[in-house]
């Protein structure tokens, strides 16, 4: 076993970029899935049906899987719908916060010169991430650093030892040894589990309802949301895919629309036309009437963090760390900034130590200063906003001026606009 052996346990999006990453910069990685292995004409199937969810990539996320290699299948596929503005308003109430460049209009430019937005971001069905990057990790500029492990489960983990790391166990009985373990196993993370590590939750008692809608009204490359009594409403762009599609381009939207879950799970049970009808009222018809809805399902929606995100010659990254309301669409974002700063913690500590450190537990405490005081702020700030529009106290007359007048206020300041819209991005 080599020194800076990286173990990855997950290869979801996460788990996927990050041993695309490591990689890349010529340290040896072995990603495990418990998933069987797609082959082509298996993905193509996946591809050929449209998916109601779709992940807001943020600039930064996008510029890290440019750095991979996974932008590019992505934005050659033409499955993805960039947007340069965002839309956030409340129902009965005052102010509308409009981030992008319309906010500037008029102001500065009075030139006729025609120009492209300035995109916030980019919506992608998970698929053709996913799809991405199993076309990278199987291109042969990474294949000598990287080993991939599909359709066996982890059933033991052993500590070795800090010089050693971790030797862990397959189905098949297979042992591999790692000096860094990675746990990228989402919510319910193996990895978390077996090394001890507690989780922190706060159940919302929502239920988010998703499906994909066509608008009677073009989006026009903005993502909306709207602030309702009963939670967010998001209306968000997703990619054209069929040749009808192309013919009205911007028609299609990916809806999360965040319920009491009772309500929400007696809603779901009816036909999908009292559905449509529903979520185009919710809108306030803000792009018309909705003409057809399909793929139509329910998640419930908690917060989550793990006590810690590291362990001795161990740590967690995305989901498996952290998971938070979707209200701004950021869970994913969140999961690509750990890999960033993994990274470059890994990277820096492996070269000043003249290649004798890897993953060592002050490495891995630097990541975990790093991430989780932000990961928090963000997972708090989220429920703070969900509660500040949703529920019964959220209706009392005080919190409803406030939330009128801190609307209204901040819409007017562009300084803070624009702060907010950069740190949406995340660049």
């Amino acid at each position: 076993m080599k020194n800076n052996h990286t173990l990855i346990i997950g290869s979801g999006i996460v788990g996927a970029t990050l041993a695309l990453k490591l990689a890349q910069d010529k340290m040896p990685v072995t990603l495990i899935d418990a998933r069987p292995e797609r082959d082509e004409s298996a993905w193509q199937d996946v591809l050929s049906k449209r998916d109601a969810r779709v992940y807001a990539l943020s600039m930064a996320s996008i510029n890290l899987l440019k750095d991979i290699g996974a932008w590019q299948h992505i934005a050659a596929s033409k499955r993805k719908a960039d947007y340069s503005q965002m839309q956030v308003w409340q129902l009965n109430g005052m102010g509308e916060l409009l981030f992008g460049e319309s906010e500037d209009s008029g102001a500065e430019d009075n030139s006729s010169e025609t120009h492209e937005p300035i995109l916030l971001g980019s919506m992608v069905e998970p698929a053709v991430i996913e799809y991405a990057l199993w076309q990278r990790l199987h291109e042969e500029d990474v294949s000598d650093y990287l080993t991939l492990i599909a359709g066996h489960k982890v059933v033991n983990m052993d500590w070795l030892g800090a010089q050693q790391g971790y030797r862990v166990t397959l189905d098949n009985g297979e042992a591999i040894d790692a000096r860094l373990l990675v746990g990228a196993d989402g919510r319910g993370s193996f990895v978390r589990q077996q090394a001890g590590i507690g989780v922190d939750t706060l159940d919302y008692k929502q239920t988010a309802i998703c499906c994909a809608i066509q608008t009677e009204k073009p989006h026009q490359a903005t993502a909306r949301q709207a602030m309702l009594p009963t939670g967010t409403l998001a209306l968000l762009p997703l990619a054209d895919i069929t040749d009808v599609d192309k013919a009205s381009p911007q028609h299609w939207q990916s809806i999360v629309w965040t319920l009491p879950r009772n309500q929400a799970l007696a809603l779901i049970e009816e036909e999908d036309r009292f559905i449509a009808d529903k979520l185009a009222a919710a809108s306030n018809y803000e792009l018309g009437a909705i003409n057809q809805i399909e793929s139509i399902a329910s998640f419930p929606l908690a917060a989550q963090q793990a006590k810690s995100y590291v362990a001795d010659n161990l740590v967690l990254i995305g989901d498996a760390a952290h998971g938070v309301h979707p209200l701004a669409g950021q869970g994913l974002n969140l999961g690509m900034l750990d890999v960033t700063v993994l990274c470059e913690q890994l990277k820096h500590d492996f070269t000043r130590s003249g290649g004798t450190l890897w993953g060592s537990n002050q490495t891995l405490r630097h990541y975990e200063r790093s991430r989780r005081p932000h990961n928090s702020l963000m997972m708090h700030s989220f429920s703070a906003l969900n509660w500040l529009f949703a529920g019964s106290l959220a209706q009392v007359r005080p919190v409803q001026q406030i939330r009128n007048e801190g609307m209204y206020r901040v819409s007017k300041i562009k300084p803070l606009m624009r702060l907010f819209a950069k740190q949406a991005s995340g660049v």
